[in-house]
C-alpha cells in the first residue's frame, strides 16, 4: 500500500468518526442551547415581576398620598376662612353676648355652628387643629413669635397660641404660631414633644 493510499483511508476514516460524532454534538447543542435560554427568560420573568412588584408598592403609596394630600392647598385656603370666622367669634365678650337681642344671639349660634361644621368636614378629610400649649417647642410643628419671660414655666416651652397651627395626616399644614417660655429651667428631654391633636379652638 503506498503511502497516498494510506493517507486517503486515513482521511476517510477521520471523515467518517468526525459524521459520526457530529450528529452527538449537534443532538446535544439544542438541549444546552434551550436550557441556557430557559434559564435567561426564567431571569427576565423573575425581574419583570420584581419591577411590577415594585411599580404596584409605588403606585399604591402614591395614590395614598394622593388621597391623603391631594387636598392641602385647598385647605390651607379654607383655614384663612376658618380662623376668620374664630376670631369673629372671639371679639365678643361673654357680657356683650349677654346682652344682646335674640336675633343678634341666633346670628352668633348660627356662626358658632357654621364654624364647628367647618372644622367636621377638615377633621373628615383628616385636617386636625394641633394644640401645643404646655409642650416642648418643636421647630417643625411651631413657629415662635416672641419670649415670655416667666422662671416657674421651664424654658422652651408653647405658653401661647397666637395662631393655631394643624395637621393634614401626619404631615404639618400650617405651623402653629406660638409664644415660647424663657428664664425658667430647661426643659426636661423626657417631655413629650408632640402636639395633642384637637378638634377645640
Amino acid at each position: 500500500m503506498t503511502d497516498s493510499t494510506a493517507q486517503a483511508e486515513n482521511t476517510a476514516e477521520t471523515a467518517e468518526a468526525q459524521a459520526a460524532a457530529q450528529p452527538e454534538a449537534q443532538a446535544a447543542d439544542p438541549v444546552a442551547e434551550a436550557k441556557r435560554e430557559a434559564a435567561e427568560f426564567k431571569d427576565k420573568l423573575l425581574r419583570t415581576l420584581a419591577e411590577m412588584e415594585n411599580l404596584r408598592r409605588r403606585t399604591e403609596r402614591e395614590v395614598a398620598d394622593a388621597r391623603a394630600y391631594g387636598i392641602s392647598a385647598f385647605a390651607r385656603d379654607i383655614l384663612t376662612v376658618a380662623d376668620n370666622m374664630h376670631r369673629a367669634l372671639e371679639a365678643l365678650d361673654k357680657e356683650l353676648r349677654e346682652n344682646a337681642n335674640e336675633s343678634v344671639k341666633s346670628l352668633l349660634d348660627g356662626v358658632e355652628l357654621t364654624e364647628r361644621a367647618l372644622m367636621s368636614a377638615l377633621e373628615k378629610h383628616g385636617v386636625k387643629r394641633i394644640d401645643p400649649i404646655g409642650q416642648k417647642f418643636d421647630p417643625n410643628r411651631h413657629q415662635a413669635m416672641y419670649e415670655i419671660e416667666d422662671a416657674s414655666v421651664p424654658a422652651g416651652q408653647v405658653m401661647q397660641v397666637v395662631q393655631s397651627g394643624y395637621l393634614i395626616g401626619e404631615r404639618v399644614l400650617r405651623p402653629a404660631m406660638v409664644a415660647v417660655s424663657k428664664g425658667g429651667p430647661k426643659a426636661s428631654a423626657a417631655q413629650p414633644a408632640n402636639d395633642n391633636p384637637t378638634a377645640g379652638s
